[in-house]
């Protein structure tokens, strides 16, 4: 069998060996669509998004994506926000944050993935929901934002979800593993 070939039957059938990824997508089945997708701020106070705005209409079941405890069922600035912390996930531990939602859980409450802990709330309007973390802000309809924190510093969401095997790039006369001629890995 030639080398492309192998590897190319390898990548197909590899996600379905993995085992279950540790997050999911707090919305769905089907996956939802991404409305805004995550654009790192240059500093702390810039301008930037801190998370992902996901499809999804009012009402629609909100789904812990991780297994965790609820450390945040409540209102900021006009919104209904929560947020779970993930144990085991280093030291500040991560926590994921839905906005803006009504809270089916509360703060205390163990979670697992999957476990429904909210459902999506109308966008904030009005002074109280002006300062734009979800909703009209960055939607034409309704959303829900989803961030993921280390400390005080925003992370990108999709980092934690596995998707499948890393993307193969095209092997062109280069050693596959750097112990045999030098080649990369990808």
């Amino acid at each position: 069998m030639h080398l492309t070939t192998l590897l190319l039957t390898l990548a197909l059938a590899w996600p379905a060996s993995l085992p279950s990824p540790p997050l999911a997508w707090p919305l769905g089945p089907p996956r939802p669509q991404i409305v805004r997708g995550w654009e790192p701020p240059a500093g702390p106070y810039a301008a930037g998004h801190r998370g992902l705005d996901l499809a999804a209409p009012v009402g629609a079941p909100v789904r812990a994506a991780a297994s965790g405890v609820v450390t945040f069922a409540g209102r900021v600035a006009g919104r209904g926000v929560l947020t779970i912390t993930l144990p085991d996930t280093g030291d500040p531990p991560l926590r994921t944050t839905y906005e803006p939602v009504d809270p089916l859980v509360t703060a205390g409450t163990k979670v697992t993935r999957g476990d429904p802990v909210a459902t999506l709330a109308a966008p904030a309007t009005g002074a109280a929901g002006s300062s734009g973390a979800a909703g009209s802000a960055h939607c034409a309809g309704s959303c829900l934002h989803w961030g993921l924190l280390r400390g005080d510093t925003y992370l990108n969401p999709l980092l934690l979800l596995r998707q499948g095997p890393s993307r193969l790039l095209p092997v062109t006369g280069q050693a596959l593993f750097a112990g045999s001629g030098g080649g990369t890995r990808s």
